[in-house]
């Protein structure tokens, strides 16, 4: 055992195999794109014929970087995140980084221990979904002095480096849609806005949208639900059994609205006829539900893309300065939701 331990192969190994410089090899773990990619392959070749695997411990106590990033998300158990979380890892990848990630379900205490422990980790550098964080988490990425963007909300004057969508104009915009829809009865179904500024802006930018339009929402049609198509459609049957029902439902994200679609069917109610549904986020599978879904689309996908972009230059030095960058809305009226 003891020989095997020490015959393990080295990074002088790896370059004599490939026939490249010891630094060629390190440059191709540390800045990939300085690096041809035929002498990658060469290289990738030559790990995998050893069996070499690099030792970030020791890197690290050399005060060199680990080469990860540290993600922070809500949720892992459903889609709001998914398109999200692959673009972003993806594009960490080609950029030499590897994502370490954690949940705190909605629990921004939570957070800040997911947060520290990533630190445990000596990451180079944090991602953190939305703007609305405890006091320690903010205290700890100043103390640090780490290099951290937030993920899926833009804020001009955000006190991170952050890059998304006006959630709050989400919110009008979907209020707009079924307004336009002559739709004048509308319930809302959202999660608990509380530690979600997601949830939060978007409630606020509907309700805003509805008053401006004359719109009352009864108080017994402001349901929550988390983020659950069985709770949601728990939900929405208490209120889809009352006699007197709304001809319009707004819900928080389109895994809520899932729900509430799923509640129609349930009590025979037909979708877009008896019942208009509208979600937010257009979600993997939003378009090819039956009847497909009404939502309002954030670019999840170039969202990741631009936020690995910016933690990668940042890391580089390319950065300085806090970076907020918005990202345009768009509405994608389907079946789910027609005009009365």
């Amino acid at each position: 055992m003891t020989d095997k331990k020490q015959n393990k192969p080295d990074i002088v190994d790896v370059a004599r195999i490939a026939r490249v410089s010891i630094s060629t090899v390190s440059r191709s773990y540390n800045h990939p794109e300085l690096v041809k990619p035929a002498t990658r392959k060469k290289i990738e070749r030559a790990v995998q014929k050893l069996g070499y695997i690099r030792n970030r411990a020791a890197q690290v106590m050399h005060g060199r970087r680990s080469g990860t990033i540290g993600l922070v998300v809500p949720t892992i158990d459903n889609a709001i995140f998914a398109e999200l979380i692959q673009s972003f890892s993806d594009k960490l990848d080609q950029h030499g980084f590897t994502m370490l990630i954690a949940s705190h379900g909605f629990d921004l205490d939570r957070e800040y221990k997911m947060l520290r422990k990533l630190l445990e980790h000596r990451v180079d550098g944090l991602a953190v979904i939305g703007l609305e964080h405890s006091d320690p988490t903010y205290q700890l990425i100043e103390q640090q002095n780490i290099p951290t963007v937030a993920i899926w909300n833009y804020n001009k004057s955000s006190a991170l480096s952050c890059i998304g969508v006006d959630n709050a104009e989400a919110g009008r915009l979907a209020a707009r849609h079924l307004i336009s829809l002559g739709h004048r009865k509308i319930g809302l179904v959202f999660p608990d806005p509380s530690g979600n500024d997601r949830a939060y802006d978007r409630l606020n930018g509907a309700v805003s949208e509805f008053r401006t339009a004359g719109i009352e929402i009864p108080e017994n049609w402001r349901l929550e639900a988390p983020y659950s198509v069985r709770e949601a459609k728990r939900a929405s049957i208490l209120l889809l059994e009352q006699g007197h029902r709304p001809t319009a439902i707004l819900c928080g994200n389109d895994i809520i609205a899932q729900g509430v679609l799923y509640a129609s069917n349930h009590l025979s109610l037909k979708v877009p006829d008896d019942l208009s549904i509208m979600g937010i986020g257009d979600f993997k599978g939003s378009a090819e539900v039956e009847p497909s879904l009404s939502t309002i689309r954030i670019p999840a996908k170039r969202i990741g893309l631009m936020a690995a972009e910016l933690i990668s230059d940042t890391i580089a030095g390319q950065h300085a300065d806090i970076t907020a960058m918005k990202l345009e809305l768009r509405v994608m009226a389907r079946h789910s939701t027609s005009r009365l």
